[in-house]
């Protein structure tokens, strides 16, 4: 399949989602080999998870920017043809009326 193809909406879903594993598995090695502390107790997993979260966001936001822009222009089309879909509907039954 061809990147035309894809939705931009599934294919910046796809590429946070990328974004945030790859931070969850660089920082899960570096809690492994001790370069981070570990969390307190049993909380290691939640502990590594919280700080990909953290880390990804920015990433995510500064990488993917084109991505983002091009999510929103296929939602902004989307929602102006149901506007005008709605607005026909309203027409048509002021006219029935």
């Amino acid at each position: 399949m061809s990147d035309s193809k894809i939705s931009p909406a599934l294919r910046y879903t796809l590429m946070r989602l990328g974004i945030f594993a790859g931070c969850f598995l660089a920082l899960w090695g570096l809690v492994y080999l001790r370069v981070l502390p570990r969390g307190l107790g049993d909380s290691n997993l939640l502990w590594v998870l919280v700080l990909a979260v953290v880390i990804s966001a920015p990433l995510s936001f500064v990488l993917l920017r084109k991505q983002r822009e091009a999510m929103a222009e296929q939602i902004a089309v989307k929602v102006d043809r149901a506007k005008s879909r709605l607005e026909s509907n309203r027409s048509q039954e002021d006219g029935a009326v």
